[in-house]
């Protein structure tokens, strides 16, 4: 009965080993991440001829060569939560941080637990492939929004108020109609020189070339917007168009690049038993089906629905001391937070289109509307039912 805890950072780690009753097999110890120093540590390890159990932490993507390396060798590893082993290595009156004291601390840890800890199990490649390309997705998510904020700055000083008008951007495609206003026109003096007929004639030839809704009205708008609006830069200024049609020029490599990795994440979702079950679901279309399976995964990992719910970070663990019992508790918000923002957008689209696939989510969220509940912690209610019957539905898939 060996323990082995390793802490993990960037590209070395520090290793402690320990039997039972704190007996020290091996002081901590650097091992850096290449292939001729974790031979020699899976040699010791072999050498001590007793049953060992590597304990690490997880740190991002830092312990996954370790990881790689000592299950591909047969080793049990058991990967824990950083928020349990900072709770079990705060348990003290004196905190002490150092790699050596954490090795230390991971190592009682596994003597401590022993019998409940789980051996890591991999998932297939297509899950952690689409875990990737969701997070890659959610990286240029927020690059768009920066992107987008910096070309509606510009145009700010270029046509004031042209945002309100032309809103809107399709995830399903990628097209984004005010960035490709802005590039045509990028000016309001682009408009003004033109007289409202001829500015509506343009206005209907380029929504007909890109594919939009050809709008009188809403070009008659655009004109008495531009008539009235006070630029504040000049359309002479030779930088003034430079800037605009770069920022759409960013703001179109962006989407670009979101629609490849929705594109990828789309045919990698539908090779698997359970996409058709979820795409079914209310409020799941065809955009989020791919990233709400890339996010929670191979369900199989869960125990039961509410192992799912806490994983999201949406479950309000009780809370009772003596005669008080706690009602009104908040979520725990410690899980996936891309998943609850997948899971919130998902109850958007199910209250809006008000989706008769599930409507017993639907008529809940009602229901907890009725009951006083805002908006907001209505949804994160239903958020809560679409993942136990989320739960329930893959995993008849996969006891057929």
């Amino acid at each position: 009965m060996i323990s082995v805890g390793i802490d993990v950072s960037k590209e070395k780690s520090t290793v402690c080993i320990l039997k039972p009753y704190g007996e020290i097999v091996s002081k901590p110890f650097e091992v850096y991440h290449v292939e001729q120093e974790l031979s020699e540590l899976a040699t010791m390890l072999l050498r001590l001829n007793d049953e060992v159990r590597i304990i690490m932490e997880a740190t991002g993507i830092y312990h996954l060569p370790v990881l790689s390396y000592f299950k591909e060798r047969g080793f049990f590893v058991a990967v824990i939560n950083p928020f349990e082993m900072k709770e079990y290595r705060c348990q003290g009156l004196r905190r002490v941080k150092t790699d050596k004291q954490d090795a230390i601390a991971i190592s009682h840890y596994g003597i401590d637990h022993w019998y409940r800890l789980k051996e890591y199990e991999a998932q297939e490649n297509i899950y952690t492939e689409l875990k990737l390309l969701g997070r890659q997705y959610c990286h240029y998510m927020r690059m768009r929004v920066e992107s987008v904020l910096e070309l509606t700055h510009l145009l700010d000083y270029t046509m004031p108020g042209i945002k309100t008008l032309l809103q809107g951007w399709n995830e399903k495609n990628g097209k984004d109609k005010l960035g490709d206003f802005a590039e045509e026109y990028w000016h309001y003096d682009n408009i003004t020189k033109k007289s409202e007929k001829q500015f509506i004639d343009s206005y209907l030839k380029w929504a007909k070339k890109k594919g939009y809704h050809q709008n009188q009205d809403k070009a008659i708008k655009i004109y008495a917007l531009a008539k009235e609006g006070i630029p504040t830069v000049s359309s002479n200024t030779p930088s003034t168009k430079m800037l605009v049609q770069e920022a759409v020029r960013v703001l179109r490599e962006v989407d670009h690049t979101l629609m490849t990795i929705l594109t990828q994440m789309r045919s990698l979702a539908k090779s698997l038993p359970e996409y058709p079950i979820v795409r079914a679901m209310g409020g799941v279309g065809d955009v989020l089906a791919p990233k709400l399976i890339a996010e929670i995964g191979d369900v199989r990992r869960f125990h039961s629905g509410k192992d799912l719910i806490a994983y999201a970070g949406i479950d309000a663990p009780p809370y009772q001391s003596g005669r008080l019992v706690g009602t009104e508790r908040k979520i725990s918000k410690r899980g996936s937070s891309n998943l609850r923002k997948i899971g919130y957008e998902v109850m958007r689209s199910l209250k809006t289109h008000k989706a008769p696939e599930d409507a017993a989510v639907y008529e809940f969220i009602l229901k907890k509307e009725r009951e006083g509940k805002s908006k907001r912690a209505a949804k994160i209610a239903g958020l809560n039912k679409f993942l136990r019957i989320y739960y329930a539905r893959v995993m008849e898939v996969y006891r057929k």
